[in-house]
């Protein structure tokens, strides 16, 4: 057997993490490394002291059918890459790597998409992590490097009101 590449030994720890997650919808588990040590980890789970999804038996978001990737306003759970990055003092994670992985909570298969939320594509750009390397299957993942997403963010684009038009100035008041 041989030694398996330090990108999926921190995969597999990120996939070892999301086995704490309490979503009754999707599992993710993400840690973030800076200089080839482990900062801190975090799973997708409601707030400390707050009935998790699988205590209460039902996911919200479930129940009124909204689709993967919309109305997280609606989610009980705080996502694993928020409570990694809540888990670590900035200057832990300036520079480092935030690993990811995701999987369904029913089937226990590999999601197909492993990208974080518009929300966490922000916090992870203030804690300063250098970029993000996402499972897509047992031995496959993208990297995404952040800055990317400071300079190309599509995120907001859909939730653009029709007719607006980034060149337009506010009118005055």
């Amino acid at each position: 057997m041989g030694r398996i590449d330090k990108t999926n030994y921190y995969l597999d720890i990120a996939e070892t993490v999301l086995e704490r997650s309490t979503c009754g919808r999707s599992h993710y588990g993400a840690i973030i490394v800076r200089n080839d040590e482990i900062v801190s980890t975090g799973y997708n789970g409601a707030p400390r002291g707050r009935d998790n999804c699988i205590d209460l038996g039902y996911c919200l978001r479930e129940k009124l059918n909204i689709p993967h990737g919309q109305r997280y306003e609606l989610c009980r759970s705080v996502h694993a890459e928020m409570n990694a990055i809540i888990s670590a003092s900035r200057s832990e994670c300036l520079g480092g790597t935030l690993f990811l992985a995701g999987k369904d909570a029913k089937t226990g298969e590999y999601l197909e998409t492993v990208q974080p939320c518009s929300m966490c594509r922000r916090v992870i750009i203030n804690a300063g992590i250098k970029k993000v390397v996402m499972r897509t299957g047992k031995d496959q993942y993208e990297t995404v490097n952040v800055q990317e997403w400071v300079f190309n963010d599509e995120s907001i684009m859909d939730r653009v009101p029709e007719g607006f038009s980034f060149e337009q100035k506010p009118e005055a008041q």
